[in-house]
């Protein structure tokens, strides 16, 4: 039977690297966008946490009626609202920071994560200290942000963000002996291109996304 998954992201951007992976997959995606939550967050100082926690948390419920097998959290900041609180929901609910994590506390060599919007550093890197120290992990990654990038992205200037994320990348690789890393979703396009163009494997949340994906609800391709 063909599995059903809700994603909630922040940004409507990220709609298209989510159909995109799993197009060759025999699931049904519904997706479910709000950007004025992060806006509220960062812009309204009267908009508390736990005002945002239980917005994030409402969502979410509301998603879960609508007859899916799971939900997947894009945004890093909206799993950093929502923390640990534990939902009375029968389904999973996906974070597709773990999956990265997970991978980011299996690398023995020095690291370099490299983000373009400074509003997700904090909570992604709280998280992830977080995540390695429950698994009995040390990590002391360099931690880089791409400045005067992520507004291009937000103008809807992809193709100027991308080959600022690609020029960055291409200079990263070229200079650092590191495992590197890109932690948002909007920067999957440049790294992949910068894959295909040297021999240096950029890690990104997708691609281990995708696979935890796959294992958790049994994914089936196509045909």
């Amino acid at each position: 039977m063909k599995k059903r998954i809700a994603c909630l992201h922040a940004h409507y951007s990220n709609i298209e690297y989510i159909e995109r992976s799993l197009s060759e997959y025999d699931v049904d995606i519904m997706h479910f966008v709000d950007p004025a939550l992060m806006h509220r967050v960062t812009h309204d100082k009267t908009f508390t946490i736990s005002e945002a926690k239980q917005r994030v948390k409402e969502q979410i419920v509301w998603m879960s009626k609508c007859q899916v097998d799971a939900i997947l959290i894009t945004c890093t900041n909206y799993i950093a609202i929502l923390a640990d609180e534990e939902l009375p929901l029968s389904i999973p609910i996906l974070k597709i920071d773990e999956p990265y994590f997970e991978y980011l506390c299996k690398v023995d060599q020095p690291q370099m994560i490299l983000f373009t919007n400074p509003a997700t550093v904090q909570g992604t890197m709280d998280r992830l200290y977080d995540y390695a120290n429950r698994q009995g992990k040390t990590l002391a990654p360099e931690v880089v942000i791409i400045n005067d990038t992520f507004e291009l992205m937000m103008e809807g200037k992809t193709k100027e963000y991308n080959q600022a994320v690609m020029d960055y990348l291409l200079k990263a690789i070229e200079n650092e002996d590191k495992t590197i890393s890109v932690a948002q979703l909007s920067m999957v396009d440049a790294a992949e291109q910068v894959e295909n163009v040297s021999t240096k494997t950029i890690i990104n949340p997708l691609q281990t996304l995708i696979s935890s994906l796959v294992q958790e609800l049994t994914l089936k391709k196509h045909g």
